[in-house]
């Protein structure tokens, strides 16, 4: 018996990927496939955690069964992440498997099992670990009454990206302002100067930018300036669920001639939770010095 359903791929954000390119760093983008269809997200230019913060949609997937097998047991979605390469095809860099979250036409759109939630999907290159997935899927039976009544898609638009749809509310992170800190960078460098000579001209780097003197940039994007090889910091949109917050990616390279940079070395600072500093309550403090 032929069932009719629409598949939504809420892929918000990788993290940890492989490097493909010299630089230590990669241009990913991802590609779902889903029976006979798939889609790719766009393409981040020289990051290793990118944030897609998109929805694809695919209409009109036909699938065969019973309903209820359907719904227990939905066919398997593959996820495959791959390295934009500006001459010649884009090289793989690794893959994971999913199921989505069912909702038959009979069925209410409600908790606890709708809307799905973000969840972490290991990613392999071979049989090596190469980063994590995160993202959801829910597939959704269309009706006799159509597309119509399917559940709406919450928000948030983003005219800036045009036809990409970002991550429903209810779905993706709810973010929080942090600012990011970073010090003992100086050492750090002078060992490397020892390391590479005193010629060299070292730069600490990482993720999506490699502009300025000294810089160190977080997970999401944030770029951290160090001028005259003196800490510094800068503010930043994370999720309020600390198990969502991307990693901190650091790059030591060594500037060359003509703005050419050739990596040293790398680090990745995996979990940033042991380094959250959270401000004491002044409501709170002040109730406890009334009572």
């Amino acid at each position: 018996e032929k069932q009719v359903f629409q598949l939504r791929a809420h892929m918000y954000q990788a993290r940890s990927l492989f490097a493909a390119d010299s630089s230590g760093l990669s241009d990913p983008f991802a590609r779902v496939f889903f029976i006979s269809q798939s889609q790719c997200t766009e393409v981040l230019n020289e990051t290793l955690c990118p944030t897609w913060d998109q929805l694809l949609v695919f209409d009109n997937v036909e699938l065969y069964g019973e309903a209820h097998e359907m719904r227990d047991d939905p066919p398997i979605i593959v996820i495959e992440i791959y390295d934009q390469d500006t001459v010649g095809k884009a090289d793989f860099m690794g893959r994971t498997f999913a199921k989505p979250v069912v909702k038959m036409s009979d069925e209410q759109y409600c908790p606890p099992r709708f809307p799905p939630q973000l969840e972490y999907y290991q990613i392999y290159r071979g049989n090596a670990t190469a980063g994590d997935l995160l993202a959801a899927f829910e597939l959704l039976q269309i009706g006799p009454g159509g597309k119509s009544d399917l559940p709406p898609i919450d928000g948030p638009t983003d005219m800036d990206r045009g036809p990409i749809l970002p991550v429903p509310l209810g779905i993706r992170p709810v973010l929080s302002r942090y600012r990011v800190e970073v010090t003992a960078l100086e050492h750090l460098v002078s060992m490397w100067s020892i390391a590479w000579g005193r010629r060299a001209s070292p730069r600490v780097l990482e993720g999506q930018e490699g502009a300025g003197r000294q810089s160190v940039v977080a997970g999401l994007g944030t770029r951290l300036q160090f001028p005259d090889n003196h800490p510094s910091s800068a503010s930043q949109d994370l999720p309020e669920n600390e198990l969502l917050h991307p990693p901190l990616n650091i790059r030591v390279v060594d500037c060359r001639a003509f703005g050419r940079y050739t990596l040293v070395g790398s680090h990745t600072v995996s979990s940033l939770r042991k380094f959250i500093y959270r401000p004491p309550d002044k409501k709170a403090q002040h109730w406890n010095m009334a009572g």
